[in-house]
């Protein structure tokens, strides 16, 4: 293969010469460029793959010459354009894998004639359009339908049961609406069946569930998931007789009443069951137990009574158990203990009491641990500090008594510790300086005593301090997270002193030399003396003083998303809030939704309300993508979350908020590109302020990608999403498009973004998205580069400002003013960013 007849990482030219040729399988080989018209000419061609690349531009129409072929596999490239309408001239064609790529406009009627079809995925495009209500006729040996993460809307054709031979269709995150069809038990070979994310049901009356019924037929079904739908009425006992090989169940984010069927066990290999958000009512089956193969069982937001039954300690393999915001009562069952492998136990918000079971603290692989708002009393076991693995704990809001334990200190891996609201006693623990990757800690509400240790100071990531309403005492610590005032609380401790400025403190004593030992000694007693009088005038008024701490307790918390489990904010505190969502309420919008400002009556906090708009395609990932962005960030320059709430309006209607801190001073946009802010005008950015938020936005992508539990790439950075609070100070704000690269490959139902698409904001959309790259750091910092030539230039960056010769970095250093570069971004690398040989600006 001569290197002349090549492209460089191309698809070789003279591949036109084999004419003999009749399988070409190129898949995972790094190529760029198009592909070739030239291939069309192989008329003996039967096997195709060139799937899994960094191919761009069109589907070659002359790939319809291709007589013979069977096999087209062309999935994970950065193709675009529409399907072209030749391809339906393949008259053998078995499999078309277009999967992951950037194909938009809708499916030809040529290919859904196409009766030779076996499988057809074209996953994860920008496809839209109706599906043909004889799909199923003129597809007779259909076997694979996977349409999931497109646009398509419409009902799911009544004649797709007809395709006999049908054992997988995913048609998850689109706008399907309309029933489900009550045929599809007539596919007794039926695998996979996922509906997840779409707009199905809602019609007249309460029947959208009789389809479950049907699918008892269906002998094989391995996975069926419909969550996030608008499915309706009560839950068939039937279920239980679905098929035995049934893994994976997920019937959650719908308004289905009734109860869970008490032989829930006859699916005795289900591996996942998602039952969340629904009105679902009554017990858990003691019969759930008998589940062996359950590895997540997840019921919370339903209203669900009784006791948690002791046979869930019998499935020793469950790794997730989230039963929180219900109506449970009891305790926690020791037997929870045989769970080895369990990593999130999430109870909170339900009405459990008694002690916690130091059993539970004895699973060595838990992470989330979420037990706080219930009415546990006792002590936090010594057992505690068994989870070396544990990153959250919250026991927050119940009745515990006792020192904090010492043992805490060995949980390395803490991020959140929330213990206030309890009656915890005693000093602050110096074990807690071992907690190095500590991101917020609460110990509010309680009756701690004695100084605040020093060694907080020390930890390094600690965004997050609450002290309050304590009987703290002696000097505050000037370093470490001391030295912002926004980022801790003391509140309530009148016998503190000292400190930074902001907190106008009384200057703490100087220690007295030995010649005053004799009148301090002299004071000491006359100080006695008052304590033992006082003594007797709080004993005087404990009762009324108890009460009114009680009331107190309840406090907006900092957010953390450890599945989804929100403040307990309702629809009509929202309502309220925001003088009924008015118009003169309305601060901004966005493509997901609006924001409102409000005011919370529980604190008089100003908030600003982010309402999503879940008729447009894709609000609920973006929702889900949000939340799951900010569980685990605590950083002064991200936007603060203060509640999440996934709930019912007046009207019956889905309804879906996140509530944030407000910035009194808006985005950055307003200020660099509106002259007029309301009624007034907007005095210009000065040079030192563009710095500070430079280095604030620089700060904050530091700490996503780099210190982060999980590393977070924001995707949609831009002026619009820098918000300003009264010292103008830059918060990034909306991780709607956001991605966690850990779970960058899930492909789970739990994964609500999508890697594929463009995504962003035209401008600022690294060159790489637009054509279906993955999610990536360098992304950002592409994005960031263009933020900062925006602040710097006053020039949109659809403005002419590229020169094809300059990679971003040398552009950004030649437009900035002299310095600003090194002073903004020494993190980031910048150089990383280089042009395509076209000219076009790459990661």
């Amino acid at each position: 293969m001569a290197k002349s007849h090549m492209k460089l990482g191309g698809i070789p030219d003279n591949l036109s010469h084999c004419s003999e040729i009749k399988s070409i399988l190129l898949h995972q080989n790094k190529l760029v460029g198009r592909i070739p018209i030239h291939l069309s000419s192989l008329s003996k061609l039967v096997w195709l793959n060139l799937g899994r690349n960094n191919l761009n531009g069109n589907i070659p129409p002359s790939l319809g010459n291709l007589s013979s072929l069977v096999h087209l596999y062309i999935p994970d490239n950065n193709l675009e354009g529409s399907i072209p309408d030749e391809l339906g001239r393949l008259v053998k064609l078995e499999f078309l894998w277009i999967f992951l790529n950037n194909l938009s406009g809708l499916i030809p009627p040529s290919i859904y004639n196409l009766s030779s079809i076996v499988g057809f995925s074209a996953v994860g495009n920008l496809l839209h359009g109706n599906l043909p209500p004889n799909l199923g006729l003129t597809l007779p040996n259909l076997n694979y339908l996977f349409l999931g993460q497109n646009a398509f809307r419409g009902p799911i054709p009544v004649s797709l049961p007809n395709a006999s031979r049908l054992t997988q269709v995913d048609f998850s995150s689109n706008n399907f609406s309309g029933p489900v069809p009550a045929n599809f038990g007539r596919l007794h070979d039926l695998i996979f069946f996922k509906l997840a994310d779409n707009k199905l049901g809602g019609g007249e009356g309460d029947n959208d569930l009789i389809f479950l019924t049907s699918l008892i037929n269906s002998s094989c079904l391995e996975v069926l998931d419909v969550v996030y739908n608008q499915l309706r009425g009560t839950l068939p006992a039937t279920i239980s007789n679905l098929s035995t090989h049934l893994t994976s169940l997920g019937l959650g984010a719908n308004p289905i009443s009734g109860s869970i069927p008490t032989d829930i066990n006859n699916l005795f290999n289900l591996n996942r069951l998602y039952i969340f958000e629904t009105f679902i009512t009554g017990t858990i089956s003691v019969g759930i137990g008998k589940l062996q193969n359950l590895e997540g069982l997840v019921l919370y937001s339903n209203r669900l009574s009784g006791q948690i039954p002791s046979s869930i300690g019998n499935i020793t393999g469950l790794v997730r158990l989230t039963l929180f915001q219900n109506r449970l009562q009891g305790s926690i069952p020791s037997s929870l203990g045989n769970c080895r492998r369990l990593n999130v136990l999430g109870l909170l918000r339900n009405k459990l009491n008694g002690t916690i079971p130091k059993e539970v603290f004895s699973i060595p692989s838990l992470v989330g641990l979420r037990v706080g708002e219930n009415s546990w009393v006792g002590s936090l076991p010594l057992e505690v500090g068994n989870l070396k693995q544990l990153n959250e704990l919250w026991v927050d809001h119940n009745n515990l008594t006792g020192e904090i334990p010492s043992v805490l200190g060995n949980c390395v891996s803490l991020k959140i510790l929330q213990l206030s609201n309890n009656f915890f006693e005693g000093v602050i623990p110096l074990s807690l300086s071992n907690l190095k990757d500590i991101r917020s800690l609460d110990l509010s509400y309680n009756n701690l005593s004695g100084q605040i240790p020093k060694v907080l100071e020390k930890l390094p990531y600690l965004q997050y301090l609450d002290l309050s309403y304590n009987d703290l005492e002696g000097e505050i610590p000037i370093q470490g997270i001391f030295k912002n005032a926004s980022a801790f609380s003391v509140l309530g401790n009148n016998k503190l002193c000292g400190g930074i400025p902001q907190l106008r403190l009384p200057v703490c004593p100087k220690k007295a030399s030995k010649k005053h030992g004799r009148s301090i000694s002299r004071r000491v007693i006359f100080s006695v003396i008052g304590t033992v009088l006082g003594l007797i005038l709080l004993l005087f008024l404990f009762s009324t003083l108890y009460w009114a701490r009680r009331r107190a307790r309840k406090k907006p918390l900092p957010a953390s998303f450890l599945e989804g489990q929100f403040l307990n904010v309702s629809y009509a505190d929202l309502f309220k809030a925001t003088g009924e969502f008015s118009s003169d309420s309305l601060i901004g919008e966005g493509s997901y939704g609006s924001v409102f400002k409000g005011i919370l009556d529980r604190d008089e906090t100003l908030v600003a309300v982010k309402v999503l708009n879940l008729q447009r395609h894709g609000a609920s990932r973006s929702f889900l993508a949000e939340c799951e962005a900010l569980r685990n960030i605590w950083h002064r320059n991200v936007v603060k979350i203060i509640t999440a709430c996934s709930s019912i309006d007046f009207k019956g209607n889905d309804f879906k908020v996140i509530v944030f801190e407000y910035m009194p001073n808006g985005s950055l946009e307003k200020w660099l590109h509106s002259n007029v802010r309301g009624q007034y005008e907007t005095p210009s950015l000065n040079l030192i302020q563009r710095l500070h938020m430079a280095i604030d936005v620089a700060s904050a992508l530091e700490y996503l990608h780099h210190h982060c539990s999980t590393p977070v790439v924001h995707r949609d950075l831009k002026p619009s999403n820098v918000l300003l609070d009264d010292d103008m100070c830059a918060h990034v704000s909306d991780f709607g498009l956001a991605k966690l690269l850990s779970d960058a490959a899930s492909n789970t139902s739990q994964d609500q973004t999508s890697s594929t698409g463009i995504k962003g904001s035209f401008g600022h959309i690294p060159p790489e998205y637009g054509m279906g790259g993955k999610a990536s750091k360098s992304g950002d910092v592409y994005s960031y580069g263009i933020l900062l030539l925006e602040m710097f230039t006053g020039k949109r960056p659809t403005d002419d400002i590229f020169k094809d010769s300059l990679s971003l970095r040398q552009f950004v250093e030649t437009a900035l003013p002299d310095g600003v570069i090194e002073i903004v971004d020494p993190r980031l690398l910048l150089e990383d960013v280089q042009p395509l040989n076209n000219g076009e600006l790459k990661c």
